[in-house]
């Protein structure tokens, strides 16, 4: 028999209310024997809560019973709406505990049990986790729209048509087998290719879309010079705080900072690295300097305040000049940022710039977006489905499209291994 769970689903106490969610076979039980009575179901009731054991009186509170399968987690539940004192939660949950076959739920047991009651799949299980830890708007809507649905609606449209071509195919490899057809006339039945193609285009609509990692980490802009060119200056007016050390010393960043903020709800992720030169630098500096480049290697934009055209070309650049209250401080060419972290001058202009080109390379607001896991498994199916159609045997165009069913339903959990659902719902909190 599965356990039943019960944990604290609000936020921790002293709060105004707290909510103890309560879900498996034993949940009325549960609540029935703190009640007293079983609430009218899906309706709020008040109730006078009390100890099994001793009658203590507990709480007098908001409850409500909600019979299974029609719930969060496809199970019966219930939920306690309590005073949200320390002591009213722990006394309640303590009563809970001496109940048989009630335990305490682990990080995400509800999720999870929502998930293997059908409730969600895989991909909404995945949208709900980035929805509970989106910082910025814009990661609350597309986790929002992933939560939703959004790609599990599309994926069933997919393997639809899969299973459509599938069956085509084994019709056609039946007929094969008759007498009157011809040794060596195709089997492949009309269209075949065509709609192969056109579900391929179909899947790369989704596969060329900016992706969800930047978004959840935030757009990575690397601040890179040599030293004293002033990135740490203006790396403390980007992220507006004293983050980084500023002196006149050369070589005074001689490690990696990483500063995440928003900008007009845009997620950045600022890096100030240590001034990069090929002499004069002690052994920490050099160990610096080499973390530096790594740090521009993985860029999205490098801010470059070093002589123009002597940066980094690996990755998209800008050139900055971030001195404009200094004189005698070098001057770039017209094309590039003017501005003074110091005085402010130029700020505003670069932080429209950067929210401007950082939504390019991020989810357009309320877009779903693949994460790493998904965008591979998205990609088996393109690559089976190319396969399918340029295979002259028949067989092996069927066992494309049986590899690409496959992927289809590891993308929303129709075939899951235990180890990554461990590490997708302990991603969640108690309670969730």
């Amino acid at each position: 028999m599965t356990d039943t769970i019960f944990a604290l689903s609000s936020g921790q106490p002293p709060a105004g209310i707290a909510v103890i969610r309560i879900s498996g076979p034993q949940a009325g039980d549960a609540l029935q024997s703190l009640a007293g009575k079983l609430p009218v179901p899906r309706r709020a009731a008040l109730v006078t809560l009390s100890a099994p054991a001793d009658g203590t009186h507990l709480d007098r509170t908001m409850v409500l019973w909600l019979p299974g399968p029609g719930t969060a987690t496809g199970e019966d539940s219930a939920e306690l709406h309590l005073h949200g004192g320390r002591a009213v939660v722990a006394a309640v949950e303590s009563a809970l505990a001496t109940l048989p076959g009630l335990r305490r739920a682990q990080p995400g047991e509800f999720t999870r049990r929502a998930f293997a009651n059908g409730r969600i799949d895989l991909a909404e299980a995945e949208g709900l986790a980035d929805l509970l830890s989106a910082e910025t708007e814009l990661q609350r809507r597309a986790a929002l729209a992933m939560a939703e649905g959004a790609l599990s609606r599309e994926v069933e449209s997919w393997r639809t048509a899969l299973l459509q071509l599938s069956a085509r195919l084994e019709a056609a490899l039946d007929f094969s087998d008759e007498d009157d057809v011809g040794e060596g006339e195709t089997t492949l039945p009309a269209g075949f290719t065509a709609d192969c193609t056109a579900l391929v285009q179909s899947l790369e609509t989704w596969l060329t879309r900016p992706r969800a990692e930047p978004l959840k980490e935030g757009f990575r802009v690397v601040l890179a010079g040599p030293p004293n060119a002033g990135k740490s200056t203006l790396f403390n007016a980007l992220v507006e705080r004293e983050a980084a050390i500023t002196a006149a010393e050369p070589g005074t960043t001689r490690d990696v900072l990483t500063h995440a903020c928003a900008l007009d709800g845009v997620p950045f992720l600022f890096v100030d690295t240590a001034g990069l030169r090929d002499e004069g630098a002690g052994e920490v500096e050099r160990i610096g300097i080499a973390r530096a480049r790594a740090a521009a290697e993985k860029a999205d934009l490098i801010l470059w305040l070093g002589p123009e055209g002597e940066g980094p070309g690996s990755r998209a650049l800008w050139e900055v000049s971030a001195r404009a209250d200094d004189p005698a401080s070098p001057r770039k060419s017209a094309t590039a940022l003017h501005l003074s972290a110091r005085t402010g001058e130029g700020m505003s202009v670069l932080r429209n710039a950067l929210v401007a080109h950082a939504c390019q390379s991020l989810p357009a607001p309320g877009e779903a977006a693949l994460n790493q896991r998904q965008h591979a498994l998205l990609s088996e199916v393109t690559q089976s489905l190319h396969h399918a159609t340029i295979e002259p045997d028949p067989l092996l165009a069927a066992e494309n499209l049986r590899l690409a069913r496959r992927a289809l339903d590891a993308l929303i959990g129709r075939t899951s291994t235990e180890d990554m659902l461990d590490t997708l719902f302990g991603r969640f909190c108690i309670g969730k």
